[in-house]
């Protein structure tokens, strides 16, 4: 059974209105399927987003009533691939929000869920402050999920700076990394590169990475620049810094040859931590 295969990154910029970024969505979709993409994603909040003094305020609903769902699961089944919903806000038991990854199968079921672990509270300087936990409530599990007959490691864009997770993924069989994302220009050009091009070389693994672009209600911009990058660090594809479809070829077979060469997901050592430096003296 071949293991190459054509995937797809959508490159949107979403705004308060769900129903016209499905369409949007939905289009993009097409676009990606009639280039022979097998597997097609989407970035964070790929559909209704608003931001407010710093706050992400996405367009919520039970998952049961999120109309991205229904739409999105007639396109993978009618196109026979495999889709990412990089996320979607779904409403939590707490009155937050979860940042909810979903990965539907070719049939259009749902194969995985996926609510976004770390969350985005940051003071970047120039007024910019950040607090995604005040709107948003986290996720609490890893999850793995089957894509194109293998295994594809779930993540949702401030995750990426922490490596542990992925390391998880690629040591429990993960030969595919997702980072759907709504990473800030400010960002995005001075790290969005780098750690995924980091991850990718520190698992061995192929890091799959749609990145909304553009300026957003409320005035946030995304960076863009969704990436295909290959085990050996190598990109395959930038989206740029506008509407876009990133393609490339990938050949899960290359993870194993990467893996080969450098084992460093068997060299795990068991070591002291440092203690902080008051605890030390």
């Amino acid at each position: 059974m071949t293991r190459t295969f054509k995937v797809a990154c959508i490159q949107n910029s979403a705004t308060p209105d769900v129903e016209k970024d499905i369409a949007t969505c939905l289009r993009l979709i097409d676009k990606a399927a009639g280039a022979r993409a097998s597997l097609v994603a989407l970035p964070e909040y790929c559909v209704g987003l608003d931001t407010r003094n710093g706050l992400l305020h996405p367009a919520a609903f039970a998952e049961s009533d999120h109309p991205a769902i229904p739409a999105f699961a007639r396109a993978a089944r009618h196109h026979e691939v495999w889709l990412l919903v990089g996320s979607i806000g779904v409403k939590s038991m707490d009155g937050k929000i979860l940042n909810r990854s979903i990965m539907l199968d070719p049939t259009g079921h749902i194969a995985a869920r996926y609510d976004k672990l770390h969350l985005f509270d940051v003071d970047l300087g120039d007024g910019k402050i950040y607090r995604e936990s005040a709107t948003i409530a986290p996720g609490a599990e890893a999850v793995l999920a089957p894509c194109a007959g293998s295994l594809i490691g779930l993540s949702v864009c401030y995750d990426l700076r922490f490596p542990e997770l992925y390391r998880s993924y690629a040591q429990a069989g993960a030969e595919m990394l997702a980072v759907p994302a709504a990473f800030t220009r400010m960002t995005g050009q001075a790290h969005w590169h780098v750690l995924n091009r980091a991850r990718a070389i520190e698992n061995g693994s192929f890091v799959i990475a749609p990145c909304q672009f553009g300026t957003l209600a409320g005035g946030a911009e995304c960076f863009g620049h969704s990436l295909i990058v290959d085990p050996w660090g190598r990109v395959l594809a930038d989206g740029g810094e506008e509407e876009n479809v990133a393609l490339a070829d990938i050949d899960l077979d290359l993870v194993t040859e990467t893996r080969r060469r450098i084992p460093s997901l068997r060299h795990d050592r068991p070591f002291t931590p440092a203690l902080p430096r008051e605890a030390a003296q």
